[in-house]
């Protein structure tokens, strides 16, 4: 039976383009269309659709409040399609913190047959998410007392990991260890998805750059479809390195790039985890971490929006533990702290 969808957008053009591209797909039928929060509402209630896709720049009431009043209602799979304006990436990565599935940026001129391509893609897997009613989250400080060794993290996610690595990262310590993550997003998102996680969680977050140091209480943030994140030695350590090479298995950044050089430069150093997300990327260089001595930490199908990439990096025997979303942050510091037996005997 074909994924029903509801397009909402109030852009006429926007509304046709959209709706034909998905119908183009024998597995997707459009359902209905809406210009408007209310007629969409209205939409939602007759046909009971398996995916929304949403655009969050709307009138009267906008896509951030017609959203948390879906996820907070009646919850199902919505995907956000906006435009890269500054507000309405603002709005974006918000509307993916309330738990929308994934966001796509609205096609430029001569690339809308790739975006609409990419638009399915998505619609398929969010068909199949673990969408949860939203609650607000309140922030609880971690405990100071955390006492950091030498190790250094890293931590690979797509679909459904604006959420995930919010959850993580609210867990860590203002001292944690040098960080590193790969989120895969559309470039324009990253550097306003890191001030958003700069605000709520007690490290320092930052898009990261090239030949940036390594520190204690920071963690990186891939800059979004523009290049490759990978460790390199620095004059004085360990530093950031920007690659602008093709992407690999469709990604850049790829988590598999991140992964295998850290598991070449550092070994059993490192930490790292693969949550929610679409695909595989991520599961090799994961491997390629465990087999060098790092330790190795997977999110679990029952908490994962999407169980992809971290499926995959199990079944590949990358995975030393599978951990429920909530205990990863936890286990990770824990596994990076300096009076761990486990640590001293690596």
């Amino acid at each position: 039976m074909p994924i029903r969808v509801i397009v909402v957008d109030d852009s006429p053009l926007m509304l046709r383009l959209i709706s034909r591209a998905l119908n183009e797909d024998s597995d997707i039928h459009v359902v209905a269309t809406a210009t408007n929060a209310h007629d969409a509402r209205t939409a939602i209630k007759i046909h009971n659709p398996d995916v929304v896709t949403l655009d969050v720049e709307m009138p009267k009431m906008n896509g951030i409040d017609f959203l948390e009043k879906i996820m907070r209602l009646r919850p199902m799979p919505v995907v956000i399609v906006s435009t890269l304006t500054d507000a309405g990436t603002e709005t974006a990565v918000r509307a993916l913190g309330l738990g929308a599935v994934e966001c796509l940026a609205k096609p430029e001129s001569g690339n809308a047959q790739a975006t609409f391509g990419r638009l399915r893609e998505i619609v398929k897997a969010a068909s199949k998410a673990k969408v949860k009613p939203f609650q607000d989250q309140k922030y609880r400080a971690p405990s100071s007392d955390f006492k950091p060794s030498n190790k250094i993290i890293s931590i690979g996610c797509s679909t459904g990991g604006v959420e995930a690595l919010s959850e993580v990262l609210k867990t860590f310590p203002e001292n944690c260890p040098p960080t590193l993550v790969v989120q895969h997003m559309p470039a324009a998102f990253t550097a306003t998805f890191a001030r958003r996680l700069d605000g709520l969680v007690a490290p320092h977050v930052c898009e990261a750059s090239e030949g940036a140091p390594l520190a204690i209480g920071q963690v990186y943030l891939a800059p979004g479809t523009s290049c490759h994140l990978q460790l390199r030695r620095g004059r004085d350590g360990l530093v950031c390195r920007l690659d602008a090479s093709d992407a690999v298995s469709g990604h850049r950044p790829s988590v598999d790039i991140l992964f295998n050089s850290v598991a070449e430069l550092i070994g059993k150093r490192a930490v790292g985890a693969v949550l929610t997300g679409m695909g595989r990327d991520g599961s090799a260089g994961l491997l390629a971490m465990r087999q060098s001595g790092a330790r190795t930490i997977g999110q679990d199908a029952d908490t994962s929006l999407i169980y992809g990439m971290p499926r995959v990096a199990h079944e590949l025997g990358a995975v030393e533990r599978q951990l429920p979303l909530s205990k990863i942050g936890p286990e990770l510091i824990r596994l990076c702290a300096k009076q761990n037996k486990e640590n001293a005997a690596a």
